[in-house]
């Protein structure tokens, strides 16, 4: 690359997209990389104070930010991904599917560390739509130096730094517990509140029954869904310290191994998570019928990815885990169970 004139650079080409900036209106390329500079050119250079410009020179060796940008990006993303072209040297990470984003934070740190490559990604598990902007890459001088973006191709060859998962169409089968819903005293919020966020990460209703505060059909329902097909199963309500809760004793009842009772997330605090002959069973506490987000879309959609959650898994999410109940939710665009 060299530094030449704007007034001097008629016939050259342009080595870096030039941005230009409307204060609070605009802001973008004004003219390409490869445009080869005319005369008329040379007043819009410098009206945008490009009185000097790079034109293109590479020596052996050496690429260009977009280029390097692009192979960044292509080493980076793993599958269910897409990337737009390279715009003013920067690369976007698309999601090429509705799904889970999954980040290695470690290998996304190590590739900053190396001075001038740049990855900027949104956090681990955070859900998406098809076309969602997810990651972005870009590096930091007009020119670099091939063998750093050689080294991030091979640190990443194995293990690209994110990817997104998509949902599997689980069935689902649903238990709503509770004398108020089972007796007709209160109407059975499931439909409202819990039904759409089934659809939303893949989910297929397969079965759901209500079931009074009984240990003993709480169990049978349990073993019912399974028996039926379902691939994940969910409780709601009867899972606080009342003497009339009873949903914890109904899931031990069916031989299922409970992996947590009880969450550091807010709201969710009374969270339970068992497994019964590899079927998950995530007990929803009753904040899921007031809160618009609680820990189940924190969970619900890393277990539709096909993920087994563990208990350190659940226990981790302390850091992050408190929700500040904004007047309008926003999540995932928040710090809301963000590790």
């Amino acid at each position: 690359m060299r530094k030449v004139k704007a007034a001097d650079a008629v016939g050259m080409v342009l080595g870096h997209d030039l941005t230009g900036v409307i204060p609070g209106e605009w802001k973008g390329p004004v003219l390409r990389k490869g445009h080869v500079i005319r005369q008329e050119d040379v007043e819009v250079l410098l009206r945008t104070g490009n009185d000097y410009i790079w034109v293109l020179e590479l020596e052996e060796g050496e690429l260009h930010e977009d280029d390097a940008a692009e192979r960044l990006a292509s080493a980076a993303a793993g599958p269910g991904l897409v990337l737009d072209p390279p715009k003013e040297g920067k690369v976007l990470i698309k999601a090429a599917t509705k799904g889970l984003l999954k980040v290695r934070r470690e290998l996304v740190e190590e590739v900053n560390l190396r001075g001038d490559l740049i990855l900027s990604t949104l956090h681990d598990n955070t859900p998406c739509e098809e076309g969602m902007t997810v990651a972005a890459t870009r590096v930091v001088p007009l020119v670099i130096r091939e063998e750093e973006v050689l080294w991030a191709e091979e640190f990443l060859r194995e293990r690209p730094a994110l990817e997104i998962r998509p949902y599997l169409q689980k069935k689902v089968g649903v238990i709503v517990t509770g004398n108020e819903v089972y007796y007709g005293r209160v109407p059975d919020a499931f439909e409202q509140m819990v039904a759409p966020k089934i659809e939303r990460y893949g989910g297929v209703l397969l079965y759901k029954a209500l079931a009074p505060d009984d240990p003993e059909v709480i169990s049978k329902e349990v073993v019912k869904a399974k028996e039926k097909g379902a691939e994940v199963i969910l409780t709601t309500g009867g899972l606080s310290v009342d003497p009339g809760d009873v949903t914890a004793e109904g899931v031990r009842r069916t031989g299922a191994e409970v992996i947590s009772y009880g969450s550091p997330v807010l709201p969710g605090a009374m969270f339970l998570y068992a497994r019964l002959d590899g079927v998950p069973i995530m007990g929803l506490p009753a904040c899921v019928f007031y809160h618009p987000t609680t820990i189940f879309d924190l969970l619900f959609p890393r277990v539709m990815v096909g993920e087994d959650l563990t208990r350190e898994d659940i226990r981790r999410l302390g850091y992050g885990g408190l929700c500040l109940n904004c007047s309008r939710c926003r999540w995932p665009v928040c710090h809301f169970g963000r590790v």
